[in-house]
């Protein structure tokens, strides 16, 4: 029993801290963007958030393993692809196609992913770290995917038809025959497939979240 416990304050401590870590790096993120923005236009942008961003999407890998070995009540279903996605942006466009950095789509989507992320990973922080979070944090974790999570999506397939004419003419990530593996890989067709599975998987994800929201501030109200 004691065992328990223990695993149990720990897997906690470990939470609060993991939360509160990459919150502020959220943070750091959102308010480099507006900063930038404001100050010199959706160009400079990326160039203000790159290393914060860098550090807090790829923190999230994390939380695949959060939910592989029971941290989290979160499915792998939604996790992975959702996770795994926005490392994809992050580092095979993003920092690997400087062409595309100063795209205005790039604005867009730091705004929608870090909004998005502040509320949630401070929501997670206070419910780890005090027991509960009060419900307007709880309405704003739940409710502000409805904005943000479409115009992040559109802003990651968007980005990834940016970055392919610059491929085909960098010829990055690319292995042309004849070699000695007698295989060849068009880094295009990668991300023309990645955009194909967008698409499709946009609605699985948004529903699953809708109908997760529904049960979640129901919860809330009759308690």
């Amino acid at each position: 029993m004691a065992t328990t416990v223990s695993g149990s304050a720990l897997r906690r401590l470990y939470l609060s801290a993991y939360n509160w870590v990459v919150f502020f790096g959220w943070a750091q993120v959102l308010c480099y963007a507006a900063s930038a923005l404001l100050e010199s236009g959706h160009e400079a942008v990326y160039a203000a958030v790159e290393r914060p961003l860098q550090f807090a999407q790829t923190a999230a890998f994390m939380e695949i393993l959060h939910s592989i070995l029971g941290f989290v009540r979160s499915p792998i279903s939604t996790t992975l692809p959702q996770i795994t996605g926005r490392l994809y942006i992050t580092w095979g466009i993003l920092w690997s196609f400087q062409e595309a950095q100063s795209h205005v789509l790039v604005t867009s989507l730091i705004i929608s992913w870090s909004i998005t992320e502040v509320i949630r990973y401070f929501f997670f922080a206070m419910k780890e770290t005090f027991g509960f979070a009060p419900y307007w944090l709880l309405w704003l974790r739940y409710s502000t995917f409805l904005v943000f999570y479409p115009t992040g999506m559109l802003s990651e397939a968007g980005l990834i038809l940016v970055a392919m004419p610059f491929m085909k003419t960098s010829r990055k990530y690319y292995l042309m025959m004849p070699n000695k593996w007698n295989f060849s890989i068009d880094y295009r067709h990668e991300l023309a497939l990645d955009t194909a599975l967008i698409i499709p998987g946009f609605p699985y994800l948004f529903r699953y979240m809708v109908d997760k929201r529904k049960k979640v501030l129901l919860a809330a109200k009759t308690v």
